[in-house]
This record gives structure tokens, C-alpha cells and sequence, in this order.
């Protein structure tokens, strides 16, 4: 429940990872996506050689549907193993079918946009993509390769996702753990604020040189040390309103093109924008300040329209405020309560805000402003 059994991570590792997949079956079902399985193919298929193996395509979501159609699959190819290969929903895809059929997997990300190849829980979604609910499952993977030249054939738009969706760890877990006198739930808070501290100092350098000493660390931190913490803190570290929020974008169709972390990050934002607002809290201010230059620097999204849902309808996005703040959602976990009409003024003021400084910024007296008009001059 805390981690993998295994973890092995290197440059070019996966086709050397054969002796380690077939100790845990000789009949894999290899789940992803088409691209993802495509994108895999080169790295994977020496290390499956000697293997039988079946290949199962998980379609658009992590759905009932899909969950059905590949217990099917496991039965026509008795496999022994499943492997789960590409982004989250993929991977949480592969978990799910090989916790309900009993048979051990292994995950293998094409990006870091999430670190789903790491926890012991998968996401539910309809056939629409919009979110249903989680799974607990009975531990983490059996085995899990991190093999740097694959996840970096993944654009780098993917690990800005992650970047935003690691990020939530400590913005949710610091406040969902409240004073826990546990020592893992301590000790998975603690490792959430060096995680964030860390995305922080060595992002910049990370997207600057993909492939590169820093570049591998965001990576190990978006797909590791962020399974890590969920994994010390269990049910204690939960996820609160930036997931919360996420869950309840996914009802709007026109998020369906947006990243998990994109739409997590931007719930970072709406969080601490509630925290500000119910409390009062100057930290809160603080903390979302220093984000929004952060992401300015990495495309991570500020606002609705960053999101492309700033012509979503009104109506719309109150229904997504109504099923963000049902009953057992995770916004709750907040220590004041959230009605659906807080969150539509938290979700408002917070672009608004934002669009505002960003008016600000672009005003004919901003420094940024003149140095564009300098250098069109020259």
C-alpha cells in the first residue's frame, strides 16, 4: 500500500527489463492507448520477446465499459499479467483490471504527467470522461519502470501537467492531515513540502534542457516522490479541493482536451483562493501569488480561459460548482464548509483577478510593455 514491490528507472532500461516482467508472467495483456502503445513499441518489445503477449486498448476513459471489455480480453488470452503502458488514465486503467481479476501488473509511464504508476487507487470515469469515483485497491504495482528515454519522447506539455498535479500534494495533503499525531501521515506531509520545494527550484532548469540532470529529478518527482507521499499517508492525505475541482470540470465537455494536472493546478488556485476568502488567511494570499508567478513561467493555467472554458456558460459551470461540492466529494475536507455559491465566487474572482493582472501587466506604463515596444522599434 505504500509502494511497488519493484522500482527500476534509468536511461533505456525498459528492453532490458525481461527476466523482471516474465518473473511475474509469461502471458501479459499489455494495456494503453494507441498512441501511447505506439509510442512505447521500440522500448518495450525486446524486453516481451520471449513472452506471449495480447495487446488491449483502453479507449478514451477508465470506464465501466472499458473495464468490462478488457476482463474479456484477460480471459480469451488467460493472461497471467497485466501491464499498463502510457498516461494516467491508462495506467489506472491497467491497475484497476489486474486488482479485479487478482493478477499481479506492472506499470510503465510515456510521461510524468501524473504518478499514477505508483499509487494503490484508480479513477472511474463515464464513457463521457466525466469523473465517477475512486478506487482503492489492494496495493501498489507489482513492478514499475521509469525509463527516461521513453517518457521523454512524451511532449513536454505532459510534465507541466505533472509539475501542477505533484504540486497538490502539499496544498492538499497540509491541510486534509490537520494536526495528525501519526508519524507516517507527519512524515508524508513533510515530504509534500519538499516536494513542492523542489518542483519550484528545479523546474526552470528541467523544461530548459529536457533529458538533463534536473529534467530527471521533475520527472522522479512527479512520478515517485508524489506516489510516495499518498502512499505514507493513505486515507490521512487526502485529496481536498484542487482534485475536487478537477473532478467537477470534467463534467464540462469542453475540458475533455485539457490535462488532469492542467485542471488540478488551476484547482490549486481556486483552493487557496477559498482559504483566502473563509479565513481571512494572508498565507493563503501569499502562497497563491507565488504560484501564479510560477506559472506564468511554466504554462501552467491561471485562469477559466488558460483552461479554454471562459465562454462556458454560466449555468454550466454552476452545475460543475454543484457536483464539486456533493456530499462526499473531496472539497470537504476543508476545514470550513463550501457551498456551491463559494466556489462559483472562488472560481470567478480567481480569474478575474488574474485577468486583471494581466491587464495590469500589459498596460502602456508596464516595464513589459515598453521593453516589446523597444524591441519592435529596434
Amino acid at each position: 500500500m505504500v509502494a511497488p514491490a519493484q522500482v527500476h528507472r534509468g536511461a533505456g532500461i525498459l528492453s532490458t527489463m525481461g527476466a523482471a516482467i516474465a518473473a511475474l508472467g509469461r502471458r501479459p495483456l499489455v494495456i494503453g492507448g494507441d498512441r501511447s502503445l505506439a509510442q512505447a513499441d521500440p522500448f518495450l518489445a525486446p524486453a516481451l520477446a520471449d513472452l506471449t503477449v495480447a495487446t488491449g486498448s483502453y479507449g478514451a476513459d477508465c470506464s465501466e465499459a472499458t473495464l468490462a471489455r478488457l476482463q474479456g480480453a484477460i480471459a480469451a488470452h488467460q493472461a497471467d499479467v497485466i501491464i499498463g503502458v502510457g498516461g494516467g488514465k491508462a495506467l489506472d486503467t491497467a491497475k484497476l483490471v489486474a486488482h479485479q481479476a487478482q493478477l499481479p501488473v506492472i506499470t510503465i509511464p510515456t510521461s510524468a504527467a501524473t504518478c499514477a504508476a505508483w499509487t494503490a487507487l484508480s479513477n472511474v470515469y463515464s464513457d463521457e470522461g466525466a469523473f465517477l469515483y475512486d478506487v482503492p485497491l489492494s496495493r501498489c504495482p507489482d513492478l514499475l519502470i521509469v525509463d527516461y528515454d521513453l517518457v521523454a519522447t512524451a511532449p513536454q506539455r505532459t510534465l507541466v501537467a505533472g509539475i501542477g498535479d505533484a504540486l497538490a500534494k502539499w496544498y492538499e495533503g497540509s491541510v486534509s492531515s490537520g494536526d495528525s499525531p501519526h508519524t507516517l501521515v507527519i512524515a508524508a506531509v513533510q515530504q509534500a513540502r519538499v516536494l513542492r520545494d523542489l518542483l519550484l527550484q528545479q523546474t526552470p532548469a528541467a523544461l530548459a534542457e529536457p533529458g538533463g540532470a534536473a529534467w530527471r529529478e521533475v520527472v522522479d518527482a512527479c512520478v515517485l516522490l508524489a506516489g510516495v507521499m499518498g502512499g505514507l499517508g493513505g486515507a490521512q492525505c487526502r485529496t481536498v479541493a484542487a482534485h475536487a475541482v478537477h473532478n467537477g470540470l470534467t463534467h464540462l465537455p469542453e475540458s475533455h482536451g485539457v490535462l488532469h494536472g492542467e485542471k488540478v493546478a488551476y484547482g490549486i488556485l481556486v483552493q487557496l483562493r477559498l482559504e483566502e476568502i473563509a479565513q481571512q488567511s494572508s498565507l493563503a494570499y501569499t502562497s497563491r501569488q507565488q504560484l501564479i508567478q510560477f506559472y506564468t513561467a511554466t504554462g501552467l493555467p491561471k485562469t477559466l480561459a488558460d483552461l479554454g472554458l471562459g465562454e462556458v456558460r454560466v449555468s454550466n459551470l454552476q452545475r460543475a460548482a454543484e457536483i464539486t461540492c456533493q456530499s462526499q466529494s473531496d472539497i470537504h475536507h476543508l476545514p470550513f464548509t463550501v457551498s456551491p455559491e463559494a466556489l462559483m465566487g472562488a472560481l470567478v474572482t480567481t480569474t478575474v483577478a488574474e485577468m486583471k493582472a494581466k491587464k495590469s501587466s500589459e498596460s502602456p506604463r508596464s516595464p513589459l510593455t515598453e521593453r516589446k515596444k523597444a524591441a519592435r522599434s529596434r
